[in-house]
């Protein structure tokens, strides 16, 4: 079973997704408070932790930014509003690996998790090569990156972004490809995660690598 955290102070919500996830496979663990859940993520190393932006005392954002700073890299799904674009943008640029907006349907959220189980079989089953390319190095092996022979953290977003791009340095990878294989799900016209991720990337790896297509997607630069 996936172990579930999730972090939300509605209990109704929690009570309605612990039956609904249950049912699917999942096993839930819900907390209410956002210091409780750090202590709790920070324990038990969840396969998935589910955030809820709002929250009393810590906020999810506050939860997230210490996760990130303690290197945890568990896989953080946000819980935004409904139509409040800022909250999803100022998430993943904190390193949420994706968001999902209230109200929602569960079928989807379930599809979100799913998604990253599969991020995560495919990571530890494929023996794929180490990526060199220029000063960066890649290791699926180990999920290790260096830049000029030093360790970059990345969370599993911006590592599976990176993978892909490398394995196509110097040609050009549209946003729907990129989408479908880090996020798994597909890419929609409104839809800036990738872009986020990107920008996130951009910041860790140094300028002058990853180069916008325009109206295409990114590519990263074979040097």
């Amino acid at each position: 079973m996936t172990d579930v955290l999730l972090i939300d102070d509605d209990t109704e919500l929690c009570e309605l997704l612990d039956d609904y996830l249950g049912a699917d496979g999942f096993s839930v663990t819900a907390v209410h408070d956002g210091a409780e859940g750090l202590a709790q993520v920070l324990a038990s190393s969840p396969a998935i932790v589910i955030l809820d932006v709002m929250l009393p005392g810590m906020s999810g954002f506050d939860v997230l930014r210490e996760l990130r700073a303690k290197g945890s890299r568990v896989p953080v799904l946000m819980l935004t509003a409904r139509g409040d674009d800022l909250d999803r943008i100022v998430g993943l640029e904190m390193g949420a690996d994706d968001y999902l907006a209230k109200p929602f349907n569960p079928r989807e959220l379930v599809a979100r998790i799913r998604a990253v189980q599969r991020r995560t079989r495919q990571a530890s089953a494929t023996a794929t090569p180490i990526r060199e390319v220029g000063d960066v190095r890649l290791d699926p092996a180990t999920r290790e990156v260096t830049r000029a022979g030093k360790p970059i953290e990345l969370t599993s977003v911006e590592f599976g972004l990176l993978e892909a791009l490398l394995a196509e340095a110097g040609q050009v990878v549209d946003r729907e490809a990129l989408t479908e294989a880090v996020l798994g799900r597909p890419y929609s016209p409104y839809d800036r995660a990738i872009d986020v991720h990107v920008s996130n990337l951009r910041r860790k790896l140094g300028a002058g690598r990853i180069k916008t297509v325009r109206g295409v997607g990114y590519q990263y630069a074979d040097r």
